[in-house]
């Protein structure tokens, strides 16, 4: 496994009764969803609790969802079940998980920081498989600045996004959107405060 102990420290900071990253969605998806599809079929990589891939089947979608936290998964599942709507969710190590092909019609990954480079290209290549020709990526993460804020997301600067480096990564994709900026934000005990944020909005080559 390239990351042997993510399962572990996820359990550990979701082992509580409060969402750890809110249940409101994140701002960037709120603000982008109008993009979707009426009834696309959705996959949120690394959801956690729920917060996101609630907030998209709410919409109207067909939403998948991964993580590599049980205890995320299973507060998801009452989440969705408070809010009266179905998602699929999917006990996921993304450092080994056999990604679906040409399967999704947008894929969104919030905040997936936890992996390093090599993982991280691992992923961005499975995002690029699951999705369908013309396939939406609505991808958000924090950009080098934040570990000057430190309001969350990783202290290891390798996992940190660059526009640069983004670029580089979706070089053959239509890119629709990158932009980095600050903004406030408030996601629960998670991501609070002053942050360095980049949003990117991709679609895969037909």
């Amino acid at each position: 496994m390239a990351e042997p102990d993510q399962a572990a420290f996820w359990n550990e900071r979701y082992a509580t009764d409060e969402y750890l990253f809110g249940t409101a969605p994140n701002a960037f998806l709120a603000r982008e969803v109008h993009r979707l599809t009426p009834g696309s079929k959705v996959l949120a990589v690394a959801d956690g609790e729920g917060r996101n891939s609630v907030f998209l089947a709410e919409h109207g979608h067909s939403v998948v969802a991964t993580d590599v936290s049980q205890r995320a998964l299973d507060k998801a599942r009452r989440l969705a079940e408070r809010r009266g709507i179905e998602v699929e969710y999917r006990h996921a190590d993304l450092a080994e998980w056999e990604w679906p092909e040409d399967t999704f019609d947008a894929v969104v990954g919030i905040s997936i920081q936890f992996a390093g480079p090599g993982l991280r290209a691992k992923i961005f290549d499975g995002m690029h498989r699951a999705l369908k020709p013309g396939g939406m990526l609505l991808l958000e993460g924090y950009h080098k600045k934040q570990l000057g804020y430190g309001t969350g997301g990783p202290s290891n600067v390798a996992n940190l996004y660059t526009q640069q480096g983004l670029q580089r990564a979706f070089a053959n994709w239509h890119i629709e959107l990158l932009e980095s900026y600050d903004a406030d934000i408030s996601e629960g005990q998670g991501h609070s405060g002053r942050s360095a944020l980049i949003d990117l909005i991709a679609r895969k080559p037909l």
